[in-house]
């Protein structure tokens, strides 16, 4: 295996989980998010406020309109992400590739054909996604316009999950679900064990 891929939704522990698995040595890891811009988190990070394109994304759009606007990114950004994939699987001359993200659609990867590239999506119950962005987001805290957008992100993050379940189970692609996850170091060692090659 020269590619790893570990897709699913948003605060799923995607991010955790590369990062491991990218620190050992000859592997690097890199994230969709930083391959094109869309709409982040609604909520202030690192002392910086919700920018107010942000807001406005999550304040008008519908849950089918959030949808169909994060769909369509993903889905454009196919080709940075098949070139990437398919540079690291063939050039050995390269670190092999933790490559984690949302935007890493069933349909996206089932489309990727070189050798040594495998897959696995993370996903957890409903339960789980609302405890894990209601706490980064320190949901009690905000007020209710901020509560708002945190809401709207988090009902866009179920629906994109079910969304992605519901066509990994049509196409027979491996997932597993981290709702109960002990700890980082232990879910890294079970997407190893479920990952699965292409093809």
């Amino acid at each position: 295996m020269r590619v790893l891929l570990i897709g699913g939704s948003s605060n799923v522990g995607k991010s955790t989980v590369a990062g491991i698995l990218g620190a050992r040595p000859g592997w690097t890891a890199r994230s969709t998010d930083r391959m094109g811009r869309h709409p982040g988190r609604p909520w202030p990070t690192g002392g910086q406020s919700v920018k107010p394109h942000v807001a406005a994304h999550y304040s008008r759009l519908s849950q089918v309109e959030l949808i169909r606007s994060v769909l369509t990114h993903y889905r454009n950004m196919e080709p940075s992400i098949r070139a990437l994939v398919e540079t690291h699987a063939r050039d050995k001359t390269r670190d092999k590739l933790v490559l984690e993200g949302s935007g890493l659609l069933p349909e996206t990867v089932a489309a990727i054909d070189p050798p040594a590239v495998s897959a696995v999506w993370l996903t957890a119950d409903d339960a789980t996604f609302t405890a894990r962005i209601r706490r980064e987001s320190s949901y009690d805290a905000l007020d209710a316009q901020g509560r708002a957008l945190v809401d709207a992100f988090l009902g866009r993050t179920l629906r994109y999950n079910t969304l992605v379940m519901d066509e990994l189970r049509r196409r027979g692609l491996p997932y597993l679900d981290v709702s109960d996850a002990a700890s980082p170091a232990d879910m890294a060692s079970a997407v190893l064990a479920a990952a699965r090659p292409l093809g």
